[in-house]
């Protein structure tokens, strides 16, 4: 199995003080442009990261709207939203900037990020993946073709396991549909892809960050995203109950979720795991852009309606 070395460098993650958090703050002209324009991802695992912005002392501070991951990366690098939860892979694709040292990781087993098959892992030829985060999807790439020499066609599927299946030999559900998922009683060989890249690399994996487009509309956001983030980790269970009961997960998913599986906190074994994740997943093709290999989601899908909280 080749092993993925750590880059020397870490991810270049900005984390200098912008100065006061001003609600109502100036576009490039001068003029009042109103609230800044926030976009998160509609999966369970941030909760905790905005739920300042949603009800604590945050919540005046911006206008949230939910989507999924690549659903947030096209309004940021769009400017249809200042700032997003991003798939690391978009935020390298399109030059995005990131602006806290929180975002979405796993140091070991990640529960929210599952790859099934229903034959041997060396005969897989195509995998239908619910491409709502490409990093997702290049990390499934990666982990198959590393760790059992083989690099399927994907295509792109809603995350209906017996759907998926039925069309390839393999299958990747990620967020809530991977964790609505026991895979211990699906009978099929499943890889948990957090635990599978440790297992490769022996680093976290870093799925998504906060990040927007370089410019002032990003000054002053990383003090409020921490503020939404201290609230809610003195919210936590809160948050479990909440979401819980709102997506129809058991208490006791959730609160191992957020306890034992996900971390928010980017330090320097993770911005090394980011790198060398970002590295292979550009080796892969040949070193073409994830956009050549991957469609992009189709329209409607990636738009579909998601929990609003």
């Amino acid at each position: 199995m080749t092993r993925i070395p750590a880059g020397k460098q870490g991810l270049p993650v900005h984390l200098g003080q912008y100065g006061r958090v001003v609600h109502s703050y100036l576009n490039r002209k001068g003029a009042i442009r109103g609230k800044a324009r926030i976009c998160a991802v509609s999966y369970l695992n941030t909760a905790p990261l905005v739920w300042g912005l949603l009800h604590g002392p945050q919540k005046n501070a911006a206008e949230v709207s939910f989507a999924v991951p690549s659903e947030c990366a096209r309004r940021v690098v769009a400017g249809e939203a200042d700032l997003g939860i991003v798939p690391v892979v978009e935020m390298d694709r399109h030059g995005l900037h990131p602006v806290s040292d929180l975002g979405i990781a796993c140091r070991g087993e990640v529960r929210s990020i599952l790859l099934f098959s229903r034959c041997p892992w060396t005969e897989v030829e195509t995998l239908a993946a619910d491409i709502g985060s490409r990093t997702s999807v290049e990390l499934a790439r990666i982990i198959l073709k590393e760790r059992f020499g083989v690099s399927p066609a994907v295509r792109a599927m809603p995350p209906d396991l017996d759907g998926m299946l039925s069309a390839a030999e393999a299958a990747l559900l990620i967020g809530d549909a991977a964790l609505a998922v026991d895979p211990q009683r699906t009978g099929l060989a499943w890889l948990d892809l957090g635990q599978a890249w440790f297992e490769l690399t022996g680093l976290p994996m870093v799925f998504a960050v906060w990040a927007g487009r370089p410019g002032p509309s990003l000054a002053g956001l990383d003090a409020v995203l921490e503020g939404s983030f201290s609230y809610g980790q003195a919210s936590l269970d809160a948050i479990i109950e909440s979401e819980a009961e709102s997506r129809g997960f058991s208490r006791e998913l959730v609160a191992r979720y957020f306890e034992r599986n996900v971390t928010f906190r980017l330090g320097g074994a993770e911005r090394a795991g980011l790198e060398a994740f970002l590295a292979a997943a550009r080796a892969l093709d040949g070193g073409r852009p994830a956009r050549e290999v991957i469609a992009d989601d189709d329209a409607e899908r990636s738009r579909r309606a998601v929990p609003q909280r």
